[in-house]
């Protein structure tokens, strides 16, 4: 199983803001690497879905609509990925599987993929990101507390 970007991407966004409370997508995308067009749409969307909240101008940014304590990366992962059908016959519309009806796999990968869930379920974004000062230390850099200390 292979999450999507969106998925990543949304995670790494709610992690940034854990650690730094305000933030903007130029800088997420820049400190992480990753494309700014792509984390345009993960933001807007996590914006939608009620857990960040974004603001234009001077002084503007972004920052969670809601304490890292209350988003679970369970409730994340179901929101941002298309679907979590690990096989074909866990989709009845698509399923043309010859074996579909004596088959086991398909109770057993439904299993597992509920246990996966309840564990991202048991876990916020406060929990992942509780060494807030290590992953500072790794996502702002010695550039930016320099010009932090420079104001």
């Amino acid at each position: 199983m292979q999450l999507s970007l969106s998925s990543d991407y949304a995670c790494r966004v709610l992690i940034f803001l854990s650690v730094e409370e305000k933030s903007s997508i130029p800088e997420i995308a820049q400190r992480f690497g990753i494309s700014q067009n792509h984390l345009v749409k993960v933001v807007h969307r996590l914006s939608i879905l009620g857990y960040l909240k974004t603001s234009r101008g001077r002084g503007g940014g972004l920052s969670l609509a809601m304490p890292p304590d209350q988003i679970t990366v369970g409730e994340i992962v179901r929101k941002m990925e298309p679907h979590l059908d690990l096989v074909e016959c866990f989709n009845p519309q698509k399923n043309e599987c010859v074996i579909t009806g004596a088959c086991g796999l398909k109770h057993l990968l439904k299993e597992a993929t509920n246990t996966f869930l309840s564990k991202l379920d048991s876990s916020t974004f406060e929990d992942i990101s509780a060494k807030k000062r290590s992953l500072k230390k790794m996502l702002l850099g010695p550039e930016k507390k320099h010009e932090r200390t420079a104001n």
